[in-house]
């Protein structure tokens, strides 16, 4: 059977030539005659995979001086606890913006912590668009501010960085890292679980500023700590070896499109290639409102719950794959990662438009 256009919000796509690779040096990686998913991750032969990916994503994201980058496990929703619990301790407060299912979720766990206030929240519309600077309630006295910068379940994304003063940025970057270029020196965390843009699932990626880790609430569960692993360099445990292998050769098939930059203009031509067959459709309409549309996750309707299930079936028989939409909010959602070829959105805009002609 030919490869599906796997238009899944997670796990995703991942670059063809990196599975190809990968399956290459699934049984013998570069002559030491194991696997690396069989390898010590205390070996010379891992710790030169591990500390070439890290340099390769530093490069990536130009991460600089002063910040670490951390490999870890436990998925994003394990930093929506690590956050505050390294974080709140400086004054016990916080500002979240809820702009989404996981930035409500980030929040609800940080009320176990401290004090926390929501800065800014798009329920009123269903999250169908970002607030805008003037509509963030920011307290100087937080210890940081929170936000997701993309909304993968309503396809909404944040076109801008908040500007919080002297109040840490903290972002949950999961669903659009390495797809845009980030002034990381904006931000005091940084994370991102790998399974839609970097990774299989498994490994979550995460950018500390140095100065603000060893400050934890005396609490906080030793693997939880952005010291401890700091000092261990991701190495307190065994780390997720066989994601940080593919992160390196994701990284390798990102440097051939032209880096973060070369991705951006990509994946953009992509997104706007749907919504301008959606925004000239008669029977289906965009869900998030412009302006706040995201380039990762196109989400959309028809005008009944029955032809939306037609879509999606003969969407399915035709080759695109996972474009159900999720369960809170139903219709159909395309998300198109970095790993999404061109030719696959052309063919899905192409099916939308006879669909559309057809019903």
């Amino acid at each position: 059977m030919d490869r599906v256009y796997n238009f899944s919000a997670g796990p995703s796509m991942l670059p063809l030539e990196a599975l190809e690779r990968a399956g290459a040096e699934i049984t013998n990686y570069q002559g030491s005659g194991m696997s690396v998913m069989e390898m010590s991750h205390r070996s010379k032969v891992f710790q030169k995979i591990f500390d070439d990916t890290q340099a390769k994503f530093r490069k990536a994201l130009r991460v600089p001086e002063g910040y670490k980058v951390l490999f870890l496990q436990g998925g994003a929703s394990t930093q929506f606890s690590a956050v505050p619990l390294n974080l709140i301790g400086a004054t016990g407060k916080a500002d979240y913006a809820v702009t989404g299912n996981f930035s409500k979720l980030a929040y609800k766990e940080a009320l176990k912590y401290g004090e926390i206030s929501v800065a800014a929240t798009s329920e009123d519309q269903n999250h169908t668009y970002i607030p805008t600077q003037a509509q963030l309630k920011l307290d100087p006295k937080a210890s940081y501010f929170y936000y997701c910068a993309n909304n993968t379940i309503y396809g909404t994304e944040w076109q801008y960085v908040p500007e919080t003063g002297d109040v840490p940025l903290v972002c949950d970057m999961s669903s659009n890292i390495l797809s845009r270029p980030v002034d990381v020196s904006r931000y005091g965390v940084i994370f991102a679980g790998a399974q839609k843009n970097m990774a299989p699932a498994g490994l979550t990626v995460v950018i500390v500023k140095e100065e603000l880790a060893g400050k934890e609430l005396p609490y906080t569960p030793l693997m939880l700590g952005y010291k401890t692993m700091i000092d261990k360099d991701s190495m307190y445990n065994t780390p997720p070896c066989w994601c940080i292998y593919m992160l390196g050769l994701t990284l390798d098939w990102l440097e051939s499109q032209g880096g973060v930059e070369g991705m951006e203009k990509i994946k953009h031509g992509k997104a706007q290639m749907l919504y301008d067959v959606l925004d000239s459709s008669r029977l289906f309409t965009c869900a998030a409102q412009p302006g706040s549309r995201s380039d990762m996750n196109v989400t959309f309707r028809s005008v009944s719950e029955e032809l939306d299930a037609k879509f999606v079936s003969e969407a399915t028989a035709a080759g695109f794959t996972n474009l159900k939409g999720h369960r809170n909010v139903g219709g159909m959602r395309a998300s198109i990662y970095n790993a999404m070829p061109v030719e696959g959105v052309e063919k899905l805009a192409d099916f939308i438009r006879k669909f559309d002609k057809e019903n």
